[in-house]
C-alpha cells in the first residue's frame, strides 16, 4: 500500500473519531494527551508578542544581529511571562505563545504586555542601537486541547477563538503594542484600565459577531518591573 493510500486512511479515521476530552485545572503538558482522540479542555487567556516587521531586519542587518536580537526579544518576553504567572506553550519563529489561568488571569496578562513594552523600549533598543518593535495580543475563552503530530515528531494545538484572535491581534499594526478583546479589557482590573486604554476602531478585522466590535488598545504603554 502507498504513502497516498495510508494518508487517506487515516485522515478518514481523523474525521470520524470520537473525542474524549476532560476539564483541566492546569495548563497541561503535551505528556498529558495521548497522541490519539484525547483533549483537555481549559478556560483560559491567550497572550501571543510578535517582534514587529521582521523581514526588514532580517533585508537590513547580518544574520547574527537579527538572531541576537530575536533572542534578546524572546527572552524578554519569556521571562516576563514567567514572571507574571503565564505558561509558555508554543515558540514560533520571532513569536511566543502564553496562556494564563486564575483569577487574575486577565490582568496578569495585560501587565506582562506592558512589562514587554519597557523591556523593548529600555533594555533591548537602548543596548542594541536598533530600533525593533513588537505587537501583542490578548483574548480569552475556552480551548480545546490536544496532541497533533506523529510519533517523536508531535506537539500540543490549541483550538479556540482565544488563541486564534491573539494571535491575529498580534499581527495587527505595530502603531500600537498591545491590542486586547473586549472581553479582557471588562475583566481586567479596573486602575490599568482608567490609566492606559484607548478605545478604537482598528481598520480592516471584522471582529466576532456576538461580540462589541470595538477592540482596545493600548498605545505604548509600559510598565516598569524593577
Amino acid at each position: 500500500m502507498g504513502l497516498f493510500s495510508d494518508l487517506s486512511i487515516q485522515v478518514d479515521a481523523f474525521l470520524k473519531q470520537r473525542w474524549e476530552s476532560d476539564e483541566a485545572r492546569v495548563v497541561p503538558d503535551p505528556d498529558d494527551l495521548r497522541l490519539r482522540n484525547h483533549a483537555k479542555k481549559l478556560n483560559a487567556v491567550v497572550l501571543y508578542a510578535d517582534l514587529a516587521d521582521s523581514t526588514a531586519l532580517v533585508d537590513a542587518y547580518e544574520p547574527q544581529v537579527v538572531t541576537r536580537l530575536y533572542k534578546s526579544f524572546l527572552h524578554c518576553a519569556a521571562s516576563l511571562i514567567r514572571a507574571n504567572n503565564g505558561e509558555i506553550v508554543a515558540y514560533d519563529g520571532d513569536r511566543i505563545m502564553a496562556i494564563y489561568i486564575g483569577d487574575s488571569k486577565n490582568t496578569n496578562a495585560v501587565a506582562t504586555s506592558f512589562k514587554i513594552n519597557y523591556a523593548v523600549n529600555e533594555i533591548i533598543n537602548q543596548k542594541s542601537h536598533i530600533s525593533i518593535k513588537h505587537v501583542v495580543g490578548i483574548d480569552r475563552g475556552d480551548l480545546f486541547i490536544s496532541r497533533i503530530g506523529i510519533r517523536n515528531a508531535n506537539d500540543l494545538v490549541w483550538v479556540g477563538r482565544a488563541a486564534n484572535y491573539a494571535a491575529k491581534l498580534s499581527s495587527q499594526s505595530d502603531n500600537y503594542q498591545t491590542y486586547v478583546t473586549d472581553d479582557i479589557y471588562q475583566a481586567m482590573a479596573r486602575d490599568l484600565r482608567e490609566r492606559h486604554s484607548w478605545l478604537l476602531w482598528p481598520k480592516g478585522w471584522k471582529p466576532y459577531p456576538d461580540a462589541n466590535p470595538i477592540k482596545v488598545l493600548f498605545s505604548n504603554s509600559s510598565i516598569s518591573f524593577v
